[in-house]
This record gives structure tokens, sequence and C-alpha cells, in this order.
């Protein structure tokens, strides 16, 4: 729950930091100033996107895999009516959500590689936007899914 926290938090003052950082808006010296929080806000989601499938992989999924009858993985998939839940939803989001980390550690890189040069390149700082939503948004699809997942199946 912390690292969703940091993320969420992150990815706003990223985005923000992003966008705005064009040259008909900031001043040098303001360009400076807002690549230090920048890089901050790239750097915590990307740290917190890799927390977050880190600790729901090795800590968290292990409790829906558990063998036995009333194991969450078991319970969906003894209902037909479940089934799809853990066929499509669950092997989906264990799947997607590898990819949140990976765009934001990207992400994180460009912002860190360009520095305050990453004003004069608008092509490469609208691709960093682009790839920082699409980090989130894989990110919400994924915790979209498990938060379904566990109302279906509540892991104990």
């Amino acid at each position: 729950m912390g690292f969703g926290a940091v993320f969420l938090l992150a990815f706003a003052g990223g985005l923000a930091g992003l966008y705005s950082l064009r040259a008909g808006l900031v001043t040098p010296e303001g360009v400076v100033e807002r690549m230090r929080r920048l890089k901050i806000g790239v750097v915590a989601m990307a740290i917190s996107a890799w927390g977050t499938v880190l600790t729901g992989t090795w800590v968290v999924y292990p409790w829906y895999r558990a063998t036995g009858k009333t194991s969450p993985k078991s319970v969906l998939l003894a209902d037909p009516a479940t089934e799809g839940w853990h066929e499509f939803g669950m092997e989906w989001k264990e799947h997607i959500a590898w990819l949140s980390p990976i765009l934001a550690t990207v992400v994180a890189f460009i912002v860190l590689y360009y520095g305050t040069n990453l004003i004069r390149h608008d092509r490469v700082r609208r691709t960093a936007i682009t790839l920082f939503v699409l980090a989130f948004g894989f990110a919400a699809v994924a915790g979209t899914l498990g938060a379904l997942i566990t109302k279906v199946a509540p892991v104990h």
C-alpha cells in the first residue's frame, strides 16, 4: 500500500513536471529548479513501481497460488463462473504489472540522461510523457484486476 501511495504521488508530480518543461513556460533558472524535483519524482516512481511489483510477486502472489482447496486460485478455478478471473484476469495481471516498473525506469533514465537539456528536445520529452502515462496505465490495469480478483477470491 505504501509503494502505491508513493507511486501515485510521484506520477502526478512527474507528469506535471514533464508537461510544464517547455521553453516558453520556464526561465533558465526555473529549469534547473524544476529538474531537481522532476528527477526526484521520476526516480521515486520507478523505485516505488519496482517495490510494488516485487512485493506483489514474491510476498502476496505465493498466497494466491498456495496449494489446497481453499486457496484463492483454487476457489476461482473450482467455479466455471469465476474461472475466467484466473484464466484471463490473473494471468494478464501477472504479466502486465511488470511493464510498469520497466517503463518508469526508462523515463527516469531519460530524465537523468538529458537533465536540463530535456527542455530543448521536445520529441524526447513527449516520448517520456507517453511512457510515463503508459507506466501508470499498466499499473492501474494490474491494480484494478488485482482488486477485483481479491474481491472474488480474497487472499487470507
